[in-house]
C-alpha cells in the first residue's frame, strides 16, 4: 500500500538529508558525495512539500533547507559540527511540520 500514510514525512526526509549528507562527507572524506545525498534528499522533500502544501511553501521550505546547510557551517564553529548539523536539521523538520500543519 503506497498511499500518503506510508510516506516518510518531508521534514524527516530533509532532516535526514542534512544529517546523512554530513555523515557521508565526514566518514568517506568525500564532500561531493555528501553533497549528492544532501541534494537528493532536498529534491525528494521539495517534491513532497509541493504536493502537500503548494509551490510557495515548497519554495520557502527549500530555501530554508539550503539556508540550514549554509548556516550549519558558521554554527559549527560555536557548537561543533555534529551539534550544528542536528540543530539545523531539527529546525528544518520543525518548519516543515509547522507549514504542513498550517495548510491542513
Amino acid at each position: 500500500m503506497a498511499g500518503t500514510a506510508s510516506r516518510i514525512p518531508a521534514g524527516a526526509v530533509a532532516a535526514g538529508g542534512l544529517i546523512g549528507g554530513y555523515g557521508i562527507a565526514r566518514w568517506t572524506g568525500k564532500r561531493p558525495l555528501g553533497g549528492v545525498a544532501l541534494a537528493a534528499a532536498g529534491a525528494v522533500a521539495a517534491r513532497q512539500w509541493q504536493q502537500d502544501a503548494g509551490g510557495r511553501a515548497a519554495a520557502g521550505l527549500s530555501a530554508a533547507y539550503v539556508a540550514a546547510f549554509a548556516g550549519s557551517h558558521p554554527l559549527a564553529r560555536r557548537l561543533g559540527a555534529r551539534p550544528a548539523v542536528f540543530t539545523v536539521a531539527g529546525g528544518v523538520a520543525l518548519a516543515s511540520w509547522a507549514v504542513n500543519r498550517a495548510v491542513r
